[in-house]
């Protein structure tokens, strides 16, 4: 696609999409396009980009607050962050190594279009309860916001975290205000090895309801381990499961082995210490051990207690490859190249042990034929449909990209 439309501006946008409305045609929205290849493919003459607007418009650091247009990069906003001991809280997860886009493009207004949450979500939230406030045009040409720069702000509807993983179908991002936390002083990873799927989670869940402020649980199977890019791990040769404290060196010594205390039954673990622990999470994030190699890669929600089992269902028909996040409560499931991805299999799966599962990484034919997207109840059909006819009537903005009629 040659026509890619490049506002600078707020009001560059809202010329650009009543231009597009008055002449009824759809277009492809997107920030750097690291994630272009996720959905079905957009079917659209002109895309757009917001990668020109730039620049971080709001930052008081002592009232935990930012506000930025959507194209700046997630780069230079952690940068900025990090200059005065801050970060985004939900650690917000890189698709684009994954796709084979690269890593580090992503823009601030695509993450919360996305959602995209890292594995600090289980002690943080997701990315929408962060967001406070949004600015952006809707498939009218209408400029509108919703919330404000203060955590208490909104009256009626949350219309800014209802569209935060709309994926650029019902409006376009332009201006994005959310919540920063401090930095924490220190950082211990307990690194249990050779546990199997269902003692993993068992494991993750149990480091969870301790009260000792684990902020990251997650489990890789064998192979994934080991394409693990560090140096202290990836000849383990073993699944690994690994448990994250973050706070102040003193806090963390003693919840440390308290914690070590209380999963003493599931082995002797390796312990990372601040350098090699912020070495292993940033892989994670980065889901570096996913890289694009002929499979396909879901994304699967569900209940932890529910994922080993959910898993291994999906094992019985076919080879694959397991990433546990949040205790389980989000599985990365990489399977082998076919005509439909195993989407019948895992779809079966997902409606026996419960969950949504989506197809994050498949070529444009896979992604054209199956439902890439968690298939709606009828009732959630029905208000989805309502909500995109308010927002984006005639059914420009990214129209098939999450459902085939939408």
């Amino acid at each position: 696609m040659d026509d890619i439309m490049r506002p600078a501006t707020e009001w560059e946008l809202k010329s650009m999409m009543t231009a597009l409305r008055e002449r009824a045609i759809p277009v492809e929205i997107m920030g750097a396009g690291s994630k272009r290849g996720v959905g079905r493919p957009v079917s659209a003459p002109v895309a757009m980009t917001t990668a020109g607007m730039r620049g971080i418009s709001l930052y008081e650091p002592s009232e935990l607050v930012m506000a930025a247009r959507a194209g700046t990069p997630l780069t230079q906003i952690e940068v900025e962050l990090a200059s005065r001991g801050q970060m985004l809280p939900f650690e917000p997860i890189d698709l684009g190594p994954a796709l084979g886009a690269g890593a580090g493009l992503q823009t601030i207004g695509a993450v919360f279009a996305a959602n995209l949450s890292g594995a600090r979500r289980i002690s943080n939230g997701a990315a929408r309860d962060h967001l406070i406030g949004m600015r952006g045009v809707n498939g009218r040409g209408e400029i509108f916001k919703s919330g404000g720069r203060v955590m208490k702000n909104v009256t009626g509807y949350d219309v800014a975290r209802g569209l935060s993983g709309s994926w650029g179908t019902l409006a376009v991002f332009s201006e994005v205000t959310f919540k920063v936390l401090p930095l924490p002083d220190d950082v211990v990873t307990l690194v249990y090895p050779d546990l199997t799927d269902d003692l993993a989670v068992e494991l993750m869940s149990l480091a969870l309801t301790q009260p000792y402020e684990v902020s990251g649980t997650v489990h890789l199977s064998q192979a994934l381990a080991g394409r693990l890019r560090h140096k202290g791990l990836a000849s383990a040769g073993q699944p690994l499961t690994a448990i994250r404290l973050e706070n102040f060196t003193r806090s963390i010594t003693y919840r440390k082995q308290k914690l070590r205390e209380v999963l003493v039954a599931y082995g002797t673990p390796i312990e990372l210490e601040l350098e090699s622990s912020l070495e292993f999470w940033a892989e994670a994030r980065k889901l570096s051990f996913l890289l694009p190699n002929g499979t396909h890669l879901w994304r699967i929600s569900t209940t932890p207690s529910q994922a080993a089992a959910l898993v291994a269902a999906v094992r019985r028909h076919m080879a694959v490859e397991a990433f546990y996040d949040w205790s389980g409560g989000l599985v990365w499931l990489e399977t082998p190249a076919s005509a439909d991805a195993g989407s019948a299999d895992i779809r079966r799966a997902v409606a026996s042990h419960g969950g949504h599962a989506t197809l994050i990484r498949a070529d444009q034919p896979v992604r054209q034929s199956v439902d890439v997207f968690q298939p709606l109840a009828p009732a959630v059909d029905r208000i989805t449909r309502g909500i995109k006819q308010a927002f984006d009537p005639l059914g420009l903005l990214n129209p098939g990209r999450m459902y085939a009629s939408m």
